[in-house]
């Protein structure tokens, strides 16, 4: 099965027509990826991957509660919460919510664990008004991309922090894939040593329009300064929204007492996004000829 990045990039340049048949197979073969259920485990430090196959989830530990970083789709939020518990914590516990992009692979559980728990749910400012509203970037018709809107607490823009107990986190504006897209960075203990970690957000092109009638304005050049920003950090730990962003399985596979922990790989960030890059340029490239041929 092709990775999801590359079969919603492939998606964005159908024509609208054969689109919406053609959005439906898609979310039917890649949801059950998305929904199938994957062992809980202590990823590195306070942090705990509680997501699915495809999807990733995670909850940070704090001296005064629990942080929830995204959710998957909601008919997983069961599993999420189950999985919260089977690591010994309580979903109650949730204090803070803070969301990576307003996609409904990412936010399909907020309305609901939001309701429960009472938490705060943090996200991009520019990505509020999605999140609100329960829509897709541009095209907030379209039921088969929407998911159960829920009320932002607070919006974030580059450099806010957000602390709980002992753990603060710094929002990262890394826009393209969603217009608030919001990369999270924290420092962790492993071994002795503290490293820093990146929740990145994402940098696919998916199903966003880069020419013509773009996703939203200024989305190419948001997109070319997110790559620029993300391959300059110093990362220990590059985390992202699906687990083929930084080969989840192969390392949680690899993980054994006492050794040292693989998913610490210094400057895999910039490796990883300069594959994106490419593959912009690609997609950029390529929209740009099919608007071409259809004028």
């Amino acid at each position: 099965m092709r990775t999801l990045a590359a079969a919603l990039c492939a998606l964005a340049l159908i024509t609208t027509g054969a689109q919406a048949q053609s959005l439906k197979d898609f979310m039917a073969t890649v949801m059950k990826k998305w929904t199938a259920p994957f062992e809980p485990f202590n990823l590195i430090g306070n942090i705990y991957y509680v997501g699915t196959d495809g999807i990733a989830v995670y909850v940070i530990k704090t001296s005064q509660g629990l942080i929830l970083m995204d959710t998957a789709m909601p008919q997983s939020t069961g599993m999420i919460k189950d999985n919260i518990a089977k690591l010994g914590f309580k979903p109650g516990d949730i204090k803070i919510i803070l969301n990576s992009h307003a996609h409904l692979d990412h936010t399909g559980g907020f309305a609901e664990i939001k309701q429960e728990t009472g938490a705060q749910l943090i996200a991009g400012e520019r990505d509020k008004p999605l999140l609100e509203g329960g829509y897709y970037p541009g095209d907030e018709k379209n039921a088969d991309l929407g998911f159960p809107p829920v009320k932002v607490d607070r919006t974030v823009k580059e450099g806010d922090k957000v602390t709980l107990g002992d753990v603060t986190l710094i929002a990262h504006a890394t826009p393209g894939h969603s217009p608030g897209c919001t990369s999270w960075e924290m420092t962790v203990s492993d071994g002795g040593q503290n490293r820093t970690v990146l929740f990145f957000c994402s940098g696919t092109v998916a199903l966003n329009r880069l020419v013509g009638n773009p996703t939203y304005s200024g989305i190419v050049d948001d997109y070319r300064s997110t790559f620029a920003k993300v391959k300059a950090m110093k990362v220990d730990v590059l985390l992202g929204p699906h687990p083929e962003v930084y080969d989840m399985q192969a390392k949680r596979a690899q993980m054994k007492d006492g050794a040292a922990n693989p998913f610490v790989k210094p400057g895999e960030n910039a490796t990883y996004v300069g594959g994106l890059e490419q593959d912009f340029d690609k997609q950029f490239a390529k929209q740009t000829a099919a608007l071409h041929k259809a004028n």
